[in-house]
Formats: structure tokens, sequence, C-alpha cells
């Protein structure tokens, strides 16, 4: 059956883009303050690989909290970008089309360093999936990079710099603020891979 995938625009998903070529590609539009260059990227990668893209707007901004929210992080946060449930919230969505769809599957961009949150560490994925696959539908929620790092993602993915270039991983804005942690973790990222930061 095919794949879907949810493509933030940001270099994690867009890497499992280029590696997995998912018939579907799935972007969400949550109120968050980078949207518009999370969409614009989204946009440019899923038209360089032939992907059937979708876009969905659900403005969840009065619940965000933290960077992305463009607030205050909660008390209960432990890193400045935390928005409650983000994962949760944003799986649901995309589980949501890609039933309508008819995919088999749904592909994450949870790496292995993403255990910081606690959605983004293998039992959440695992049990989100258990979740899924029991309802109508039967869907799968895979995460194929879970046990990789971003540079190891990049490596394994093949991904040339042409089609990386277009990934977006601020959190604050639509355009790198380049201090952010998304910002600050892209720049890393190539710089363990031994390229051009952009």
């Amino acid at each position: 059956m095919s794949e879907a995938l949810l493509l933030s625009g940001g270099m994690d998903s867009v890497c499992i883009a280029f590696w997995r070529r998912p018939k579907y590609a799935i972007t969400i539009d949550y109120g968050q303050k980078p949207a518009a260059g999370e969409l614009r990227a989204a946009a440019a990668v899923a038209e360089a690989l032939g992907l059937e893209h979708f876009v969905l707007r659900a403005d969840l901004s009065a619940l965000g909290s933290g960077d992305l929210a463009g607030s205050a992080a909660l008390p209960v946060a432990e890193v400045p970008e935390w928005w409650p449930f983000r994962n949760q919230m944003l799986i649901t969505l995309a589980a949501m089309k890609a039933v309508a769809l008819e995919a088999g599957s749904l592909l994450i961009g949870a790496l292995a360093t993403d255990g910081r949150h606690i959605d983004g560490r293998p039992e959440f994925v695992e049990r989100m999936g258990e979740l899924l696959a029991m309802q109508e539908g039967g869907l799968r929620l895979k995460a194929p990079a879970i046990a990789m790092t971003a540079a190891e993602l990049v490596r394994a993915s093949g991904i040339p710099d042409e089609v990386l270039a277009w990934a977006h991983s601020c959190h604050v804005s639509e355009y790198a603020c380049g201090g952010c942690r998304g910002c600050l973790k892209h720049y890393e990222t190539m710089l363990e891979l031994g390229r051009t930061p952009y």
C-alpha cells in the first residue's frame, strides 16, 4: 500500500521524502510562527520529487506555547520550542488525511536525538502507532530514522545539496533566524557532514 509522509519542510522530513519517496506528502499549518517558510520548503521539495502534496490548515495558535507560538514556554517545558502535545496533534491530523487517501502507512521524521521530547521517543511512536492501527483504516505509523542522528539520516538518504537546501528548520520565523535551536541543529549538522551550512 502507498505511504504518506508528514512533511514539515524541515531537514529530517525532507531527507525522508527523498529517501522513501512516498506517494503523498502532508504539510500542516497549525498556526506556528515559521509556517510560511515550512510550507514554501515542503512545496518545493514535493514538486522536485513529484509527490502529491496536501496542505492542511487548523489554526491552533491559541493553544501553543514557546518559540513556535511566539510566546513564553510553559513551566513544564524542558526546551523553549515545546508546544503542548504537538507531535500527537500533528500525527492525528496527518493520519486523518492519510486514511482519506487510503494510504497504508504514515511516515514521520523522528530521530534518535529527539528523545529530549517525550513525543520524539520510540515508545511514544510505538504507542501512537498502536492507537492508529486499532482504528478504522488500520493505518501504520513509521519512523524510519528513529535510530539515527540528523547527520546519519542525511547520509543514509543520499539527498543531494540542491534538494536539502530547501529545508526550513527555524522555529521562530519564515526565514532562518540563525539563533534558535532549529537553526543551530541545521548548522551543526551541516558542519558535521562537512557541507557548507545554508
